[in-house]
Formats: structure tokens, C-alpha cells, sequence
């Protein structure tokens, strides 16, 4: 419960703080950047050496990249249907598709189905969100960002430099490794500046009136996330029978707000800054009482 009042606070204090124009203009790029390239590396360099493989775990990685792959297709679609421009649309690639899978999805999900729950989580995080957001969030804010042709060579150096997939490289080889209390210390302390950095970011750009060439790409990036995401994970467990507490956290990450960071990274690179903070702002609100609604009925 207290991850939840820290979430809701963040973002009250970054939306104060605009309001009273306390920090620079460019205070959220700041700290966009300052999560991308500390917090979230050491977040996936504490928890990825930490996991194990069983039959049962593969349930949240299939569902994590075919919920994805489907939202990302249906993004394309509405945005070729509407007409959105190409920076919308890169927005709505990352924000639309990509799920906050650790921070809203750890606190709510543990609450809902116990702490036993917790290992699934992190296999949806960690091998479905977490190397969808370093391998594919790159290669779309490479690509709908630059304003020129961008080469595959150029996607590819963008990808293997990026901090967060050179970190997922880094804990793939050091699987099954225990860090020393010093280095596990340190990566804990600046893992843990990654909810408040990145929601105060978030309500730094906040806006409550969007304009109105916002609205429809707002609506559609929350129907396709908080709706028919959650609902694609319903409809595979259905066709493949599984019926177990890996399914039903797998269903719950789908529907959870649109990831955090991926809001961050399209705020950082330009892909509709303003729209991306309200999608990733409002996001967050609606999820608290649609996760409960999708917990209902499930269990």
C-alpha cells in the first residue's frame, strides 16, 4: 500500500512543482535521463541474476510478448486509421504497448495474489518487459525520432549502447551470481530512485486539459493498454487451458498503466512529450480501479 501513496505523491509533487515553477524548464528531461542511465540499470542488474526457470514460468514470457506484439500491431492500425503523426505515433508505440510490469505491477499484483506471486511477476518483468523496453523501446525511439533515414547500423549501435539492455546483457552473464553486500547495498540505493525520479517526471509534464489533438490518441493508447491488452492475455489462457497463479499474474501485467520508463524515454527523445506524460499520468490513476475490476474477474 505504501509503493501506491508514493506513486500518487510523486506525481502530485512533480505536477506542484510545475505549477510553482520551482525547477528548470528542462527539469524532466534531467531526470528521464537520470533514471534511464542509473536507476533502471541497477534495478535490472539487481534482479535478473536472481532468476530461475521452471515449465510453469514460461506462462508470463509468452503472454508478455504475444500481448505486445498485438498491441503494437493494433497501435499501427489505429494510427494509420486516425492519421496520427509520426511522432504520435512512435509515442504510442512505447506507451501504448510497453506495461508498468515492476513498479505498479510488484505492489498490486503481491496484494491481490500474495507474496507467492512475486517470482511470476518478475519473469513478466524481466523477460517480457524489461528486454522488450531495452531491444524494441530503442529501436522505436531510434526510429520515430530521427528526423532523417536512420540505417539498421545506426539502430543496432543504439540498441547495444543503450544503458538498460548493456545491464540486461550484464545480468544474463551473471546469472546465478551473489553479489557482495557493498555492491548489492549501492545498486539498492539507486534502484530505489527510480519510482520517485521518473513519477516526478511524469507529473512535471502533467496536464490535466489536454488539448484537443490529444484526445484521441490519449483514448486509444488507454483502450489498447488498460482494455484489450488485459483482455488478448485472457483469451490465450482460455485457448491453451492454463488456469493457474502464472496465468492470472500474466493477466494482471497485461492490464496494468503503461510503463513508467517508457513514458521517460519518449519524453527524453521527443516523441510527444506532453501526450506521453498524460497517457503514462492518467495511465497510472485509471489502473488502480481497472487492475481491481480485472482481479475480480479472474479469480
Amino acid at each position: 500500500m505504501e509503493n501506491l501513496i508514493l506513486i500518487l505523491l510523486c506525481i502530485s509533487f512533480g505536477y506542484l512543482i510545475s505549477k510553482l515553477k520551482v525547477f528548470s524548464k528542462d527539469a524532466a528531461t534531467t531526470l528521464n535521463q537520470f533514471a534511464i542511465y542509473i536507476s533502471l540499470p541497477s534495478i535490472i542488474l539487481l534482479q535478473i541474476p536472481k532468476l530461475n526457470f521452471t515449465m510453469e514460468a514460461i506462462i508470463p514470457i509468452i503472454i508478455a510478448w504475444v500481448v505486445m506484439t498485438i498491441s503494437a500491431v493494433l497501435v499501427l492500425f489505429s494510427s494509420k486509421y486516425f492519421n496520427f503523426s509520426k511522432e504520435v505515433t512512435g509515442a504510442l508505440m512505447l506507451v501504448a504497448v510497453l506495461t508498468n510490469s515492476s513498479f505498479l505491477g510488484i505492489p498490486i499484483i503481491s496484494t491481490y495474489l500474495g507474496d507467492s506471486s512475486l517470482p511470476y511477476i518478475l519473469i513478466y518483468d524481466q523477460f517480457g518487459t524489461f528486454i522488450a523496453f531495452s531491444i524494441y523501446g530503442t529501436f522505436i525511439a531510434s526510429f520515430y525520432a530521427n528526423k532523417k533515414e536512420i540505417s539498421l547500423k545506426l539502430i543496432f549501435y543504439k540498441i547495444i549502447t543503450f544503458p538498460p539492455f548493456m545491464a540486461l546483457i550484464a545480468g544474463l552473464l551473471l546469472m546465478g551470481t551473489e553479489f557482495n553486500k557493498i555492491t548489492t547495498d549501492i545498486l539498492k540505493i539507486f534502484a530505489n530512485t527510480t519510482i520517485p525520479v521518473t513519477l516526478v517526471a511524469v507529473g512535471l509534464q502533467l496536464q490535466f486539459k489536454l488539448p484537443k489533438e490529444d484526445i484521441k490518441p490519449f483514448s486509444v493508447a488507454l483502450v489498447i493498454k488498460l482494455f484489450i491488452a488485459p483482455l488478448i492475455a485472457i483469451v490465450i489462457c482460455e485457448i491453451f487451458s492454463w488456469n493457474n497463479e502464472a496465468a492470472m499474474v500474466s493477466i494482471l501485467e497485461a492490464g496494468m498503466s503503461p510503463m513508467i520508463t517508457a513514458g521517460a524515454i519518449a519524453a527524453m527523445v521527443g516523441l510527444a512529450p506532453r501526450l506521453s506524460s498524460a497517457i503514462v499520468g492518467y495511465g497510472i490513476l485509471i489502473s488502480l480501479l481497472s487492475s481491481f475490476i480485472l482481479h475480480k474477474i479472474i479469480i
